[in-house]
């Protein structure tokens, strides 16, 4: 079977648009997205991490969304920030451990729907990028499944993903953590941050994407469709 392109993707987010109702997706949806075969070091990108209670969006919930803006690979630090979110029940101790988001600081979240229609807006004719991004678009699916109705389809970089085919391409295997964000900033001699933050990690992604992108590309034109991924659902 054939994976429809981003082509036919992106027609179907323009379909899909037009049968909303007003809402915050609608708006996203109606802005297009970039040219997919444009050079991706002039692509407008949004770098975005989530913090969670775990893992699995059917039981997890969002509680923290940072991003940050890219113009090619100019990263826009005037354009950082970060919402927090009100969950609707007690965060496991063993999630709190990681992210250090503890109940009470939650409790000063807003709502997840005023973080989502602020995430679609940064979003708006841009490509999102996250490290290991499955987990991005499976809670941001499930929460726009859940506000209006539809997914969010939202055309996305996956620095993960791309380290894996570099790795492919060099016929090497990973190490044990070797595709972990820091782990690969490193391999970058890029600084390390703290992790399990929204915001640091959205930021961490953006740096680690155009040092694998300036390495990558050589100099030489790089469409976006190359380095462009979605799980399956998306299509």
């Amino acid at each position: 079977m054939i994976r429809p392109g981003p082509w036919v993707f992106s027609w179907r987010r323009r379909r899909l648009a037009a049968r909303l109702p007003e809402n915050p997706l609608r708006d996203y949806l109606r802005q297009g997205m970039p040219d997919p075969d444009g050079d991706c070091r002039d692509t407008p990108f949004l770098a975005v991490d989530l913090e969670t209670t775990g893992l699995n969006p059917g039981e997890d919930q969002i509680l923290s969304i940072g991003w940050v803006a890219m113009d090619g690979l100019a990263i826009r630090l005037a354009t950082a920030e970060q919402c927090r979110v009100r969950p609707s029940r007690d965060i496991p101790e063993s999630s709190a451990v990681i992210h250090q988001i503890t109940d009470d600081a939650a409790a000063q979240g807003g709502t997840l729907a005023d973080a989502l229609a602020n995430l679609l807006r940064a979003l708006a004719g841009r490509v999102m990028l996250a490290h290991h991004a499955a987990v991005e678009t499976g809670f941001l699916d499930r929460a726009c499944l859940a506000e209006y109705g539809h997914r969010c389809m939202i055309p996305t970089v996956d620095t993960l993903h791309l380290a894996r085919e570099e790795l492919e391409r060099r016929q090497e295997t990973a190490r044990s953590g070797g595709l972990r964000l820091n782990a690969l900033r490193q391999q970058y001699n890029l600084p390390r941050y703290r992790g399990h933050d929204a915001l640091l990690d959205a930021l961490a992604a953006a740096e680690l994407f155009a040092a694998q992108i300036t390495h990558r590309a050589e100099g030489r034109p790089l469409p976006l469709h190359r380095v462009l991924h979605r799980p399956g659902a998306l299509w």
